[in-house]
């Protein structure tokens, strides 16, 4: 006789998914200090663990998570669900990583455009900053605010008047 109502199949499965994905944010905070290409493939892995699911009873359609399938299963020994529940978390995983491949194959490239973009930007910031200003400040007007030829220099005159 089955008990459990589709009422409290949905309740069950709602009470999972708000449990594993506390799991998961936990095991975002443990593998944050690591090193990105290791970070990711495992996360990744703790994703398809504990949001892949199989099928208990095919008549019925009901299916359960296929990590706690694979634990009941081998614990305690009861019922047949081993290697499908293993299979299906095979074949989720599979599925993930290849997917997880083709983001990284994208990614690669456009990171190190954009790295070699950042490194051409700071080395014309730093020749920039490298060369003296030989220009005045407010271009090569000469002396004169007005574009004038400068008066030759008089080596006895040491007071300057504007002109007007």
């Amino acid at each position: 006789m089955d008990t459990m109502t589709e009422n409290d199949y949905l309740i069950a499965w709602g009470l999972y998914a708000f449990a594993a994905l506390g799991c998961l944010l936990v095991w975002m905070r443990m593998t944050r200090f690591m090193w990105r290409w290791l970070r990711e493939p495992l996360r990744l892995l703790m994703a398809v663990l504990l949001f892949s699911p199989t099928i208990v009873d095919p008549v019925k359609e009901k299916v359960a998570p296929a990590l706690a399938i694979v634990a009941l299963d081998v614990l305690f020994k009861v019922g047949n669900n081993l290697w499908r529940a293993a299979s299906d978390l095979l074949m989720y995983g599979m599925i993930a990583f290849g997917l997880y491949l083709i983001v990284v194959l994208i990614r690669f490239p456009i990171e190190r455009a954009s790295k070699a973009r950042k490194e051409r930007a700071a080395a014309a910031k730093a020749a920039e900053a490298a060369e003296p200003d030989d220009e005045p400040p407010f271009g090569v007007a000469g002396d004169d605010r007005y574009g004038r030829p400068p008066v030759p220099s008089n080596p006895q005159r040491s007071r300057i008047e504007p002109r007007l």
